[in-house]
């Protein structure tokens, strides 16, 4: 089937792609951009009381959350180009993987100003993710399954254990990682790039791939996102509102027992955590679950948050941040490494959490009207053009 018809764009989903984002920015921003062990030592006394609560809500609020939404409508990506090429009579299958390289090769750039790039992580799943289109619909939910109930994760450590894939130290303090957060306050831009290119991207791997299970998840939620592409979810969305309320409701109920099991693990478990025993792995194992416990209802909070016209004109607000994406996501590690590293402004040993907590809002806001003002003039963000050029090697049409 041949078709010049192109489907209209569900603005709810770069809205939703947009708020995803935005809390990404947060947590990042309250992390300070080391995507590791912050230096303590090196920080200690800057935050008070007020400093740690906010550290603590966006932790527990954020961290996690936010990026299995991401991840979750990534896959519906994927899901929504398939289909559209198969309308257009085409397969989109080796133009996706070619895509997926090119993401890796911009998420190895964003590498260099931020080790915790995803980037590179979802261009790495993108071959596993093809052939899935064709899967059904019940063996997608029923791996899904698999995974969220941590079956990779617990393979990966009867395996390897808490051994690092590249040889480095175990634990979180170490004298790497001192010497990492020494080089982030006072090295200049290379030195910093350098590690992030090679110790950061082994680091980034033993936290994806080992007990830490990140790897596994990320895929996991793409089978989602897959999912709900294929039963055309945001395109049918009134028919699946009851679905929606069900999912909020019994995450919710599903909080009390995945607390308890959190507790009672890490209450039983040898000390100090460092992954010497299989209760460590069952507890991070339950606290991926509350991820995916709060993921489902922050999602669902917003969807259905969006059928009601007084909380649709706010979370629209998000849909141009969402919408240029690959570049917000690229350029908020550039504003960010650059306000608190040392070859820039050098503010990490200075600015406390409460500080950056406010940085982060004004840096979303300002980003997003941004987004509206550029998109008003161009058909694309920088970055996303870039990246249609590159997928289709030939020039795109970028002014509108």
């Amino acid at each position: 089937m041949n078709t010049s018809e192109k489907a209209p764009r569900i603005i709810i989903i770069d809205a939703l792609r947009g708020f995803s984002l935005a809390g990404v920015a947060l947590v990042h921003m309250v992390e300070r951009y080391v995507a590791g062990p912050r230096p303590q030592a090196l920080l200690e006394g800057l935050d008070s009381a007020p400093d740690m609560f906010i550290g603590g809500m966006v932790g527990f609020l954020c961290s996690g959350k936010f990026f299995s939404l991401f991840s979750i409508l990534f896959g519906l990506s994927f899901s929504i180009q398939m289909d559209a090429a198969a309308k257009r009579g085409s397969n989109f299958s080796m133009r996706f993987l070619w895509r997926g390289i090119l993401l890796f090769a911009i998420g190895y750039m964003h590498q260099l100003f931020y080790r915790g790039d995803i980037l590179t992580i979802y261009a790495l799943l993108v071959p596993f993710l093809i052939p899935f289109h064709k899967v059904s619909n019940k063996w997608l939910l029923g791996i899904a399954a698999l995974i969220f109930l941590g079956m990779p994760r617990f393979l990966s450590y009867a395996v390897f254990g808490n051994e690092s894939l590249f040889g480095l130290p175990n634990g979180f303090e170490n004298p790497l990682e001192t010497a990492y957060g020494e080089l982030l306050i006072s090295g200049s831009f290379l030195e910093v790039a350098q590690q992030n290119a090679d110790y950061g991207m082994k680091t980034k791997m033993d936290f994806q791939l080992l007990y830490f299970g990140r790897f596994y998840y990320t895929f996991g939620y793409f089978l989602i996102g897959l999912w709900l592409g294929k039963i055309n979810f945001f395109r049918q969305l009134p028919t699946y509102l009851p679905m929606v309320k069900k999912g909020l409701k019994w995450s919710a109920i599903a909080l009390v027992p995945i607390f308890a099991l959190i507790a009672g693990t890490f209450a039983t478990a040898p000390q100090p955590v460092d992954f010497s025993s299989w209760q460590h792995i069952f507890a991070f194992n339950f606290m991926d679950w509350l991820n995916i416990a709060m993921t489902t209802i922050i999602g669902c909070w917003f969807i259905l948050g969006y059928q009601k016209e007084k909380w649709k004109k706010r979370l629209l607000f998000f849909a141009p941040y969402g919408r240029m994406a690959l570049t917000n996501y690229v350029l908020q590690s550039v504003i960010g490494s650059f306000l608190l590293f040392g070859w820039g402004l050098g503010l990490i040993t200075s600015l406390r959490t409460l500080y950056l907590f406010l940085i982060a809002i004004a840096m979303i806001a300002l980003q997003t009207l941004f987004s509206k003002y550029w998109l008003n003039n161009f058909k694309y963000g920088p970055l996303e053009w870039l990246w249609r050029c590159g997928t289709y090697l030939k020039w795109q049409p970028f002014v509108k």
